[in-house]
């Protein structure tokens, strides 16, 4: 399979491109992230220790609508279709949606939403021509929740789960399966000298284990909707 994850160089997106990258039959990957020394890393030690894989990586910032489209043009200068998107690129800044500085909610909205928007667009007609693909939606529990110091993030997060099932209506009759993934805290390089116990939140793994899970189910079957929350519940 020809598979794209954003945000791809660390957390989520990582742990999601490793879930695939174990598969034996081998897929190949397109990965983007804005830093590019932490996506070349990441893209080598894919490619090392699953052989069986072709990874491909490229630097793009997705809140620019231009680099997405040349993003989109190398995918398919490789591939002649993707067969799974996982729109994970985000970035969380707090602050509430009284007191946050001006700008804070359009800079959100731009990496949380309209680059998946806009990514999703440009690599649907090729999913719709051929009546397959998989599109994943990394939300947030932010999306269904409002938490102190979410702000724009969680406004941002809300918009991008009423998008993913916006679209997950509109994909019924053309075979494109959507799955909204709405997971609580994970230990990533976010958490990394917060002081929370690893052991308090889940792993990445856990929540890529799950989408890897879902994209192996029949073309009849669509897991509409993930949520994943630390045994103990949210912080």
């Amino acid at each position: 399979m020809n598979i794209v994850i954003t945000g791809a160089s660390k957390g989520l997106g990582k742990a999601i491109g490793e879930a695939f990258a174990k598969d034996e039959s081998g897929h190949s990957f397109f990965l983007c992230a804005r830093n590019a020394a932490e996506l070349e890393a990441t893209g080598k030690d894919l490619q090392e220790r699953f052989p069986q894989n072709k990874v491909h990586t490229k630097t793009c910032d997705v809140s620019d609508k231009t680099a997405l489209q040349q993003f989109v043009e190398w995918i398919n200068s490789h591939a002649s279709k993707v067969d799974i998107l996982v729109n994970n690129a985000g970035v969380y800044l707090p602050g509430s949606a009284y007191g946050e500085d001006d700008g804070m909610l359009e800079k959100l909205m731009e990496v949380n939403l309209y680059s998946a928007y806009h990514l999703t667009r440009m690599i649907l007609p090729g999913m719709i021509a051929s009546k397959s693909g998989h599109i994943f939606n990394i939300c947030s529990i932010a999306s269904i929740m409002a938490y102190p110091n979410g702000g724009a993030y969680s406004i941002s997060k809300f918009a991008l789960y009423g998008f993913s099932k916006n679209l997950r209506e509109e994909m019924k009759p053309h075979g494109v399966k959507v799955t909204h993934v709405l997971p609580g805290a994970a230990y990533t390089d976010s958490w990394s000298g917060s002081g929370i116990d690893p052991k308090r939140i889940m792993e990445a793994t856990d929540v890529a284990q799950m989408i890897y899970a879902a994209a192996q189910l029949s073309p009849q079957a669509c897991v509409e909707e993930i949520i994943l929350r630390p045994q103990l519940g949210d912080l």
